[in-house]
C-alpha cells in the first residue's frame, strides 16, 4: 500500500518526539513489509493544508496521521465517504477513537501493526454537516476544555494535570441550559448541565469509547446533576466507564437527534473532538454508518468479521 503520512510536530506527544528518528523507523517498518511511504512533518497551522493534499492525491491508498484528537478528526474528515483508509498514530492525551479502534498505544507498536494491518469500514458522526468520530458535547465538557485553554501545560501530563483543575473548577460552578432534545419521535425539554452525543455507544468499565465503531447508533448522554456531590461522582463514574451508575444521566440511542438550546447561546461553546467550536441555537446531530475506512492491527479486523 501507498502511505502518505502526516505528523503535527505540535500535537501531542509529537512535540516531545524526535521526529527524525521516528521517521526513520515509520520507513524502515512500512517499506520492510512491502509499503511505500512519503512523510510530511508539519506545524500545526499547516495541517490541514497538508492533509487536503495528501487525501487528494489518487496513488495514497493510506493517510497516516499523527497528533492529537483535532488532527486525526480533521484527516477523518477528509477521508469519510472515499476509499482511502485512515491510520492514527495516537499521539493525544487519551487516544479514544484509537482505543475503540484496538490501536497500540505506544506509537512504535502501533507504527508495527500497521505494517500488516487491514483495512475496515466504520462510523462517523455529523453535526450540521460537519464530520466528527468520537464526540459532541456541550455543558461541563465545553467550560471544561474553555478553563483548560486558559492554563499553560507543555506535555500531557501537563495536560492531564491542567485537565483536573478544570474539571474540578467547573464542578463548583457548573453551567446550566434549557435545552429541548429530539430523539426518534420523542421530544424532551430539561435543565442539564451536560450533553454528550456520542459516534456509537461507549463501552462499560473502560476510558469512554465506543466498544463497537460499526454499530451504527449515536449515543446520548444527559446530565442533568447540579449539587457538587452529584457532579463529583459524576465525574468519578465518567472516569471509570461506569455510565450506568449515574441516576442523573440518562442515556439513550439514535440515528439522528436534534438538540435546540433555549439560553443564550452566545456564551456558552461546544466541543467537537476535543476542539471548542461555536453553538449554534438548532443542532442536527446524524450517524453515518461505515462511512470511514481505517487502518486497524490484523487481530482486530478479524475479530470484527467472525
Amino acid at each position: 500500500m501507498k502511505f502518505a503520512a502526516v505528523l503535527n510536530r505540535d500535537g501531542g506527544t509529537l512535540r516531545t518526539t524526535d521526529l527524525a528518528a521516528f521517521s526513520d523507523r515509520m520507513r524502515q517498518t512500512l517499506e520492510t513489509a512491502g509499503h511505500s511511504l512519503s512523510i510530511d512533518v508539519v506545524a500545526g497551522k499547516d495541517v490541514v493544508e497538508t492533509l487536503d493534499s495528501a487525501a487528494s492525491r489518487r496513488s495514497v491508498d493510506v493517510v497516516l496521521a499523527g497528533g492529537g484528537d483535532g488532527t486525526i478528526s480533521a484527516a477523518a474528515a477528509r477521508l469519510m465517504g472515499t476509499r482511502k483508509a485512515l491510520a492514527i498514530l495516537p499521539a493525544g492525551t487519551m487516544n479514544l477513537f484509537a482505543r475503540g479502534l484496538g490501536i497500540p498505544q505506544s506509537l512504535d507498536a502501533a507504527l508495527k501493526s500497521f505494517a500488516d494491518g487491514e483495512i475496515i469500514a466504520v462510523d462517523m458522526a455529523t453535526a450540521n454537516g460537519r464530520p466528527f468520530v468520537h464526540q459532541f458535547s456541550i455543558g461541563m465538557h465545553a467550560k471544561m476544555v474553555q478553563l483548560r485553554q486558559k492554563m499553560e501545560f507543555g506535555s500531557r501530563l501537563g495536560k492531564i494535570r491542567a485537565t483536573a483543575k478544570a474539571a474540578w473548577a467547573t464542578i463548583n460552578n457548573p453551567p446550566a441550559m434549557n435545552v429541548t432534545l429530539s430523539i426518534g419521535n420523542a421530544e424532551m425539554a430539561a435543565r442539564i448541565t451536560g450533553i454528550g452525543i456520542t459516534n456509537n455507544l461507549f463501552g462499560e468499565g473502560h476510558l469512554p469509547y465506543a466498544d463497537n465503531p460499526a454499530g451504527g447508533v449515536l449515543g446520548v448522554y444527559v446530565t442533568v446533576a447540579q449539587q457538587r456531590a452529584e457532579l463529583v461522582k459524576f465525574f468519578f463514574n465518567m472516569a471509570r466507564g461506569k455510565w450506568r451508575d449515574n441516576e442523573h444521566v440518562e442515556i439513550h440511542q439514535a440515528d439522528r437527534t436534534v438538540l435546540k438550546i433555549h439560553s443564550g447561546s452566545r456564551r456558552f461553546r461546544a466541543v467537537m473532538d476535543g476542539e471548542l467550536v461555536r453553538l449554534d441555537r438548532e443542532t442536527t446531530i446524524e450517524i453515518k454508518p461505515r462511512a470511514l475506512n481505517v487502518l486497524v492491527p490484523a487481530s482486530i479486523a478479524e475479530a470484527k468479521a467472525a
